[in-house]
């Protein structure tokens, strides 16, 4: 896993133009490896699924993709290109086929008013039009025995399925034309644990089978835990910690993330009081000075209310590549 499929360089997304414009997404630089599963977590409003829509290019009005690139890495070798810069055309071809995403609230996605057939079919007609229909109805039948489903239910309404059905449809069709990258934005919030449990254990499965990277944000840090290859940290719009998942569980270095880390109970290991994070997550109109979490950081001090601090490696920390941008470890800036 040390092949880049994507990279994201100084990512900058806001709502609105000029003055009033409010920055959602601020400096973001990820780099996603072929074949990885990359963990983005964070409180609602850290600016994860703005990220996720911003470089798919999917923002709606008025979101606005302001600076930076997503420099995307075909396989084969072919030269990389800026998603930013593809033409309509072009960025109608390169997704689902290159980059898929299952979107927050899956289970609520497909149209009500139309069988799964028809919904998977009219994606695999749309990129591949030079399909017979019967290939394109043995390749439906084909996505929903990947999932786990029987090719019977093809002729179901969404209604007609259990939540945990209609999620596992929407991972089929992600991978209906075999993309590089499946980005997952909370795919597991409305399920309960037992179906979040069969459903990540099986997109682990379909990872490993077919060789894809998935970027999956959530604000469940102990699914990532268990279930990525890295972990980055968002808040406030920025990544404020990015390392190995083993290693940030150990020894998590931002205050913010062992925050999240005590915010749900251990699996194994001594009971522990659960602590959480006081406070709320700032009002992205009106940032605070310095490091964005110093209102409700414990560990604050004077530098924190003055100076934003840089993403960068740890100085006082050898091992696996990470970065932490907080003034209790600070660092000089990565590229």
């Amino acid at each position: 896993m040390t092949t880049p499929v994507l990279e994201i360089k100084h990512l900058d997304v806001d709502y609105g133009l000029g003055d009033q414009a409010v920055r959602a997404v601020r400096d973001v630089s990820l780099t996603l490896h072929r074949g990885e599963v990359l963990g983005l977590a964070g409180e609602s409003g850290s600016g994860k699924s703005t990220l996720a829509y911003g470089l798919t290019r999917l923002l709606p009005p008025p979101g606005v993709v302001s600076g930076g690139s997503v420099v995307y890495h075909p396989p084969g070798g072919a030269e990389p290109f800026d998603v930013m810069a593809l033409t309509p055309a072009e960025l109608r071809r390169f997704r689902w086929a290159e980059t898929s995403i299952v979107f927050q609230g899956a289970m609520n996605s497909l149209n009500p008013v139309h069988k799964v057939a028809t919904q998977l079919l009219d994606v695999i007609k749309a990129h591949e039009p030079r399909l017979s229909p019967a290939a394109r109805l043995d390749r439906a039948r084909e996505l929903l025995r990947l999932v786990g489903i029987s090719a019977d239910r093809l002729d179901s309404y969404p209604h007609q399925l259990s939540g945990g059905m209609r999620q596992r449809v929407m991972i089929g069709m992600a991978l209906a034309l075999e993309p590089q990258i499946v980005i997952m934005d909370e795919p597991t919030t409305a399920l309960d644990v037992v179906m979040q449990r069969q459903i990540l254990g099986q997109l682990v499965e379909l990872r490993e089978r077919l060789g894809f990277a998935v970027l999956f944000i959530t604000h469940d840090l102990s699914l990532l835990v268990e279930f990525s290859d890295r972990i980055a940290i968002m808040y406030g719009g920025r990544i404020v910690e990015e390392a190995p998942a083993a290693t940030l569980y150990r020894d998590s270095l931002h205050p913010y993330s062992e925050g999240l880390l005590r915010s749900f109970p251990a699996l194994r290991g001594p009971r522990r009081e659960l602590s959480g994070i006081p406070g709320s997550p700032p009002d992205l109109r009106a940032m605070p000075t310095g490091c964005a979490f110093h209102p409700r950081c414990p560990k604050a001090f004077d530098p924190c209310h003055e100076k934003i601090p840089v993403l960068g490696p740890p100085p006082d920390r050898a091992g696996p590549a990470r970065t932490v941008a907080c003034w209790l470890h600070p660092a000089a800036p990565t590229g």
